[in-house]
């Protein structure tokens, strides 16, 4: 935990984003680091937890992380916590909460309360729009033997 204190202390002394830091541990040895880099690299999916786990994956060379631990300075946004659920860590530990990350601008409870409403009460439109031929892909994946499933 302390390594993911220190991340975000590094990212902010580089002026690299928000003062967040992560690491994945595979088997109580890190393999891989991050920062938030958000506005470093004109990026705003890359948080500290994202930019770990697209590391550790390309470390790894496996699209899952099961087996590994995940350790972030911050309690994850809804998107670092998604992502932390497709990358399939076991655990993740955290030392500030979400309400730390509040009293200092970072306030994720908008999209915590938007993921609880239904599509057509969110702030943000979606709209349904199929098209000719839209499922295809799908059908193809799905009856490819050889895909890799997911």
């Amino acid at each position: 935990m302390e390594r993911a204190v220190a991340l975000s202390f590094e990212g902010v002394r580089r002026k690299a984003g928000g003062p967040f830091g992560a690491l994945i541990v595979r088997e109580g040895e890190i393999v891989a680091e991050g920062w938030n880099c958000v506005t470093s690299v004109a990026d705003p999916t890359a948080h500290a937890e994202v930019v770990a786990i697209r590391r550790a994956c390309e470390a790894l060379e496996s699209h899952e992380l099961s087996g590994c631990v995940l350790y972030s300075s911050c309690e994850p946004c809804p998107m670092c916590l998604a992502a932390s659920y497709w990358a399939r860590v076991d655990r993740i530990y955290f030392a500030n909460t979400r309400d730390d990350a509040a009293r200092i601008g970072f306030d994720d409870r908008f999209f915590y309360d938007e993921l609880t409403r239904t599509t057509d009460q969110r702030q943000l439109a979606l709209t349904h729009l199929p098209v000719d031929d839209s499922l295809e892909p799908m059908r193809v994946w799905f009856d490819d033997a050889e895909r890799t499933p997911y």
